[in-house]
């Protein structure tokens, strides 16, 4: 099972899910979906986005776990 980091990451750094969509022009909902791990599909462009606006590699976004 593949596993969304997204919260501890930006909860960490004191950042809103608002403010991140609004820094890398990515639709709330979205970026919410991934903050709250809801997503069955990863956007290309909003991993990159949002690796490259924290400052992180993916496997620290993106989480795989054996079920």
């Amino acid at each position: 099972m593949i596993k969304s980091n997204l919260k501890p990451i930006i909860d960490e750094r004191n950042i809103s899910i608002r403010k991140l969509s609004n820094d890398i022009d990515h639709g709330f909902n979205t970026v919410r979906k991934l903050y709250h791990d809801e997503m069955e599909r990863y956007p290309r462009d909003l991993l990159d986005k949002v690796c490259t606006y924290l400052d992180i590699e993916l496997h620290e976004l993106l989480i795989y776990k054996k079920d």
